[in-house]
């Protein structure tokens, strides 16, 4: 112990440096985990590919989702902590590598997400018109590698695959009026292109019944609420007795039940547009030669818990699919990655190697952690839990790297001054369109723009 004459006395013991990649929920949880215990000092750099952080909150939740959105303060403040800084424009693999950040911090948390779809695995799934939903919302939510003239939407039917909630964002998003969405944070070039929409109907397709469906009930109340949309339910597929619903999810279930058995109840209005709800149904093949002309869907049942076909089928018109069967995880140059799972192959987040043991300093949280489940406050309790593991480790951590330099010694990056400078552009566009608060600049051009 120092004596209180010691000049030692009053300095700060030498901070844990750790890097976190990616500055979505996961990641910024992880940096809010790390500042908020007392154990050790740290610094944390959060670097992302992006200048702008909060990850799938900004470039994920739909833009009419605005309560969602709102988690975007919380997050803010984490990365106003003083001993967090940001690293925008910054891409793991390409401008900085692992060995880099060997020399600047003595750990390094990968939070990157799920960035990628799953397939549906049938004929004509690459055919023009047929498409990831994942890139339809990084277009209306304004994701900086999405091209504005992406999608030019001259189809009367879509087609969408999946019961989750992004499926029935994409099909409400299709659905809507432009001037719905006005006042909401979409790029104007989007607003351009859904005010011109010639969609009339979207189908949605969901491979098993509404009690398996894996959309939650406020996001099918907003599609049901919508003013001017027929949602079309078949009473035959939710003719089912709510006494037998049993299991985890029974009383999810049990409501999305009940809302969807109103719905059936009631005939169509004859409104502008339709979303009509196809369960028990799976696509065989997408339809066309040169581009979609539709989709050719199998009845489907349950037989002792395996998902079989009857053999009935139907062919859907048809000019735009859209899968929204899930997320997978991309693999992160140079950490280990397991191909079945699409994760990091990790023992209470401490990364794994292909044998099996622990990589020394290697650390992961959030969907690259656990796959793509969850909402967005599970990486909250996902990220402690990482953080756990990293300090239980801080001793070692320390003595195994005490010299470190600065990371802007290693890599040049945008810095949280640049995102606010994002930021005030963005609200000076909603003010020049009379468009709400925000309205989302469009491409890396704009971005660099406003940084200058």
């Amino acid at each position: 112990m120092t004596s209180p004459d010691d000049p030692r006395a009053g300095e700060r013991p030498a901070p844990l440096k750790v890097a976190v990649i990616g500055s979505g929920p996961a990641g910024l949880y992880t940096a809010d985990s790390l500042t908020r215990q007392r154990r050790v000092p740290v610094r944390v750099d959060v670097i992302d590919r992006l200048h702008t952080p909060y990850g799938l909150v900004r470039h994920g939740v739909a833009p009419d989702h605005t309560k969602i959105k709102g988690v975007a303060r919380s997050l803010r403040r984490i990365l106003e902590h003083p001993d967090v800084r940001f690293a925008g424009g910054v891409e793991f693999g390409a401008d900085v590598t692992r060995d880099d950040l060997a020399r600047t911090h003595h750990a390094v948390v990968y939070a990157t997400g799920a960035s990628t779809d799953r397939r549906m695995g049938v004929p004509g799934e690459d055919l023009p018109g047929s498409v990831a939903a994942t890139d339809f919302v990084n277009w209306y939510c304004g994701h900086p590698d999405s091209e504005m003239l992406r999608f030019v939407l001259d189809s009367e039917e879509v087609v969408v695959v999946g019961a989750g909630n992004v499926a029935l964002d994409v099909a409400r998003i299709l659905v809507k009026t432009a001037d719905e969405l006005r006042h909401t944070d979409i790029p104007q070039p989007v607003l351009e292109a859904l005010a011109t929409s010639r969609v009339r109907t979207v189908h949605l397709l969901a491979r098993r019944g509404p009690l398996q469906a894996k959309f939650t009930a406020p996001e099918l109340r907003d599609l049901l609420e919508l003013p001017e949309v027929d949602v079309v339910v078949d009473p035959a597929q939710v003719d089912i007795d709510p006494a037998g619903i049993r299991g985890e999810v029974a009383r999810a279930a049990r409501t999305n039940l009940r809302l969807l058995s109103e719905r059936a109840a009631l005939p169509p209005k004859g409104h502008p547009r339709a979303v009509r709800l196809h369960f028990w149904s799976r696509p065989l093949e997408v339809l066309g030669t040169d581009r979609v002309t539709g989709v050719r869907v199998e009845r489907t049942r349950e037989d002792g818990g395996r998902l079989v076909g009857t053999g009935e089928t139907a062919d859907l018109p048809a000019g735009m699919v859209l899968r929204s069967v899930g997320y997978a995880g991309v693999p992160i140059p140079g950490v280990p990655f397991d191909e079945a799972a699409r994760t990091v192959p990790h023992r209470d987040g401490r990364v794994l190697d292909a044998q099996g043991r622990v990589v020394p300093g290697d650390y992961v949280a959030g969907w690259a952690k656990r796959g793509a489940t969850g909402v967005i406050g599970t990486n909250k309790s996902d990220a402690a839990a990482t953080v756990r593991s990293l300090l239980d480790d801080a001793p070692a951590l320390l003595a195994a790297a005490p010299d470190l330099v600065d990371l802007a010694e290693v890599v040049e990056g945008s810095d949280y001054g640049a995102w606010l400078r994002i930021d005030d552009a963005e609200a000076r566009r909603a003010a020049e369109l009379d468009r709400g608060e925000r309205v989302k600049l469009h491409g890396w051009a704009a971005y660099r723009d406003a940084i200058r």
